[in-house]
């Protein structure tokens, strides 16, 4: 394909992705296939010769998107928002079509810093304090990570470092082995399941706080454990505060949990993956109160509202980089440039696990200037209006509850009864794949969950879930009814 016909064929594809997402709603939101369904439709090896974009082409809607997740379809109710835009799909195009590896300053200039002076401005817009921002001189700043599930593996390796160095340095007797077998990570029980992953791969124990009946953590019981820990010889080190929980949006006390973690030296990373960029409305801004008190080096994940695509979603903050850029610096000579000792450049390369990385920060440039602050604050508020919008309709009808408080865009709900009985209600609601929900356990219950996901949503499409769902529960109540005098 030489640059002719890419003019062309890109002007296809640009037609082909528009068209999908104006005609999305008409798609089935859930996928009709089996496991193993694509490999019958596709040769069993490379071809040898080339084929044509045509051949190529047919085939997408042939084999492709029949086994689609429409994830940006306005009946997705699954997970949390993938967030599109066509901004963003237009600066992704134009990243490919850079394809620099922006491991360092010198790798590509423009690569590092747009990305420090989007994060700059991403910080201004939650009123973060000025000690969390790079600025020109400043000891902090932010970084993409390609996940949240990477950010929480970075900070939970960095102060793993920290501590070990730290506690070598008072008690030399102590070799790394034993330091490493004494260290303790916490997060609350309804944290994301990547904490217990990142204590995994960073081998060290982890511990569950109890949340109390707001599925919320206090201090009182962060302390409790600490207290128990160190005085069978454990060390505390990393403690992860969840703002807007997986399960159901609850929020980690931050005014209590913060002192805590000074007096005790553990590194506190907060966890606003769902959450965080809700706080860009000064109306939820009061959910973020006590990052400020905390002084080890909190972090802070957020983005799904900001139509990003997938990379930027996933960005985080550190007040002082220099404990996070010691844990993994390494300098062979073919990486080393000679401004990299400049106060005014940062290499990336020392924030991540990857080496590489795109130019991810494209997608904020494009996103933040074509909408701007204002135009992401009415899309935040009006996906809160609309699950507040479905919370109605759920209360509305007295064979249903809710099961956790509705702060931002996820309901909690359930049917009055057994666990049984919800999870039939659920799998009728999929096996109908006209709307995709999701569950979780919270406590001994099996609750839906019901997020607003789709930057097309509106009123008719929360409206048109509802009476689904309440058909549905009414048939599935009938024949349930029935069973049970039958038994």
């Amino acid at each position: 394909m030489d640059a002719a016909e890419f003019r062309k064929r890109g002007k296809e594809m640009v037609d082909y992705v528009a068209d999908y997402l104006e005609k999305i709603e008409k798609r089935q939101v859930f996928p009709d296939v089996e496991p193993g369904y694509l490999r019958p439709l596709i040769a069993d090896c490379a071809p040898q010769d080339p084929e044509s974009f045509e051949d190529v082409f047919k085939d997408i809607e042939k084999i492709i998107m029949p086994g689609v997740t429409h994830w940006h379809s306005p009946y997705f109710f699954a997970y949390f928002p993938a967030a599109s835009s066509f901004p963003a799909l237009l600066a992704d195009m134009l990243c490919g079509g850079i394809g620099c590896v922006g491991f360092s300053w010198a790798a590509s200039p423009a690569c590092t810093e747009l990305e420090t002076v989007m994060l700059d401005w991403l910080g201004k817009m939650i009123n973060l304090p000025e000690e969390f921002l790079a600025g020109k001189d400043g000891q902090g700043g932010g970084v993409i990570q390609g996940s949240a599930s990477e950010a929480t593996l970075i900070a939970l390796l960095a102060a793993r470092t920290k501590t070990i160095r730290q506690v070598q340095s008072e008690r030399p007797e102590l070799t790394e082995a034993e330091i490493m077998g004494r260290l303790v990570a916490y997060a609350s029980d309804q944290a994301h399941s990547s904490v217990e992953r990142a204590a995994l791969i960073g081998a060290v124990k982890i511990k569950n706080v109890p949340s109390d009946d707001t599925f919320t953590i206090g201090g009182s019981a962060l302390k409790k454990v600490l207290d128990e820990d160190k005085a069978a010889g454990l060390i505390p080190f990393f403690f992860c505060a969840t703002l807007g929980t997986t399960s159901c949006c609850s929020f980690d006390k931050l005014l209590e949990l913060g002192p805590i973690c000074n007096k005790e030296n553990i590194w506190m990373h907060i966890d606003a993956a769902y959450a965080g960029s809700a706080f860009i409305c000064p109306e939820f801004r009061h959910l973020l109160n006590g990052v400020e008190v905390n002084e080890f080096f909190p972090f802070l994940i957020y983005g799904f509202f900001l139509f990003c695509l997938y990379n930027p979603q996933h960005l985080w903050r550190v007040k002082k980089r220099s404990d996070l850029i010691g844990a993994f610096k390494l300098e062979p000579l073919y990486l080393q440039h000679h401004h990299q000792e400049s106060g005014l450049v940062t290499d990336y390369r020392h924030w991540q696990i990857p080496l590489g990385r795109r130019f991810r920060s494209l997608k904020l440039w494009f996103v933040l200037r074509m909408y701007g602050v204002k135009g992401l604050q009415d899309h935040i508020r009006k996906h809160i209006r609309l699950s507040h919008q479905f919370e109605q309709f759920v209360l509305q009808d007295e064979r249903f509850e809710i099961c956790a408080e509705v702060v931002l865009g996820l309901v909690c709900f359930r049917l009055k009864g057994s666990n049984e009985l919800n999870e039939a209600l659920l799998k009728s609601i999929n096996d109908a794949k006209k709307i995709h929900l999701v569950p979780c356990h919270l406590r001994e219950k099996f609750v839906l969950r019901f997020a607003i996901c789709s930057r097309t949503v509106e009123f008719t499409h929360i409206k048109f879930a509802w009476q689904h769902i309440s058909q549905l529960a009414t048939d599935l109540l009938k024949t349930w009814e029935q069973n049970h005098h039958q038994q």
